[in-house]
């Protein structure tokens, strides 16, 4: 059996300590982002070009992946995984359409109507990660809500493979989806490209989509230039709390599942007896050989942290303080503890609710917030493809009725003018006598 780093019922002093995450030098990331995002401003496709050659060790001959390769790209994917990927856009449709929000109108006062309106952004970016494994269910996690409030422009940057190659499942993706411009491009210079416009491309108003450190740098630098983001999403981490009702096959894949994402990921075990993290220990190991990408599975694991604690209260103050991506609740009667629960990008309830389901097809979207920013963020869903616009409309009468209000509020804050905007309209009101 591997050791893995065991942890003991640490005082609430040590905590913070055990939450923090692996990280790259911030500065050098942000002189890195600075200097890709310059050249790409300047030198456009030519610097994008020997960016990718540069970063991916990828030469390519365009940026551009036109209609005819995305269709043949597209037409190569087996039929199952077609049927899967059909079924899982419906369900995720379904879901993320049920999050459409009414407009809402209001009297507010007599004569005053106050309205709000939803637009869609105009222009949206979005960053799929590829490369070793390409992340189709992402596209359809970004895509679909930005179909369904229909984004007028749509710009796909995802890196090739080896060969220069887009994914043909992603491919295929994009097409159920409607996007139509697409740019092999993965890392900072992606980000750069969707901030900064490419030769074909004009820069995006938002970018979506989640990444490895660089890639939340490069997003955390666009946002810095006046473009907006959905969410600081970095590497994967899920947070699982076990008791003895739990199963230690399922918990060592569901630990497993996101340590594969990438060596920077991270993996946390709560358990409330010795004897199941033991359990998990050995099946981990077991699971573990049989996995393709077992030695990044095995860089991830030395960042793990499994630890003990007495009670499952415990557990759930922990975990609110960690603020996971994912947590998965894998313990008995777990309904009753989700009003516990206040901090979290996603949930996943009982012995039988994997991650992977929601990676791929229960519904929810699986572009979530990581890195603590649970505390503050939720995951992506369909208000962040949408602005809330008011508007705001008086009659005479309500002018007349709501301006003495008006005028005592911003004579207060000594602002003349503003009490003056509303004491001529009430004048005129009044003296044309209506």
């Amino acid at each position: 059996m591997k050791t893995y780093k065991l942890i003991n019922n640490p005082s609430r002093k040590l905590w913070d300590s055990l939450c923090m995450r692996p990280l790259l030098d911030h500065q050098n990331l942000k002189n890195l982002c600075r200097e890709v995002f310059e050249s790409v401003s300047i030198k456009k496709d030519v610097a994008l070009l020997a960016y990718t050659e540069k970063f991916d060790q990828v030469k390519l001959s365009s940026i551009y992946l036109d209609e005819k390769e995305l269709q043949k790209n597209a037409y190569q994917i087996d039929e199952p995984l077609k049927i899967a990927i059909n079924q899982a856009y419906e369900n995720i449709s379904q879901f993320h359409i049920a999050q459409i929000p009414q407009a809402i109108k209001l009297e507010t006062f007599p004569g005053v109507f106050c309205t709000q309106e939803f637009r869609a952004i105009e222009k949206v970016g979005l960053y799929i990660p590829g490369g070793s494994a390409p992340l189709f269910s992402t596209l359809l996690m970004l895509a679909i809500p930005a179909q369904i409030v229909g984004c007028k422009e749509v710009v796909l940057c995802t890196p090739v493979n080896r060969s220069g190659k887009i994914d043909a499942a992603l491919c295929y993706a994009a097409q159920l989806c409607g996007i139509k411009q697409i740019l092999k491009l993965g890392g900072v210079q992606a980000i750069a490209a969707l901030s900064q416009g490419t030769e074909r491309t004009s820069p995006v108003y938002k970018i979506f989509g989640p990444g490895n450190q660089y890639v939340v740098a490069a997003k955390q630098y666009a946002q810095e230039q006046g473009v907006a983001i959905d969410l600081p999403a970095g590497p994967s981490e899920v947070l699982v709390i076990a008791d003895d009702s739990a199963n230690p096959d399922f918990i060592a894949a569901d630990l497993l599942s996101q340590a594969e994402h990438g060596p920077d990921s991270q993996v946390v075990l709560l358990v409330t007896n010795v004897d199941i993290l033991e359990q998990v220990m050995l099946k981990l190991d077991e699971q573990l050989e049989s996995l393709p990408r077992r030695n990044i599975v095995k860089l991830a694991l030395s960042q793990s942290r499994f630890i003990v604690f007495d009670d499952l209260d415990t557990c759930i103050d922990f975990s609110n303080v960690y603020a996971p991506e994912h947590l998965i609740l894998s313990i008995d009667k777990a309904d009753s503890y989700l009003s516990s629960i206040q901090n979290a990008g996603s949930v996943f309830v009982g012995n039988y609710s994997p991650e992977s389901a929601g990676d791929y097809a229960s519904g929810t979207n699986h572009t979530l917030p990581t890195n603590g920013y649970a505390k503050s963020y939720s995951g992506v869903n369909i208000d962040a493809f949408l602005k809330k616009i008011t508007f705001q409309k008086l009659t005479a009468k309500g002018i007349a009725k709501i301006s003495p209000i008006v005028e005592t509020m911003a004579k207060a804050e000594g602002l003349e003018a503003h009490a003056l905007a509303s004491r001529l309209r009430r004048e005129f009101v009044e003296n044309k006598g209506e």
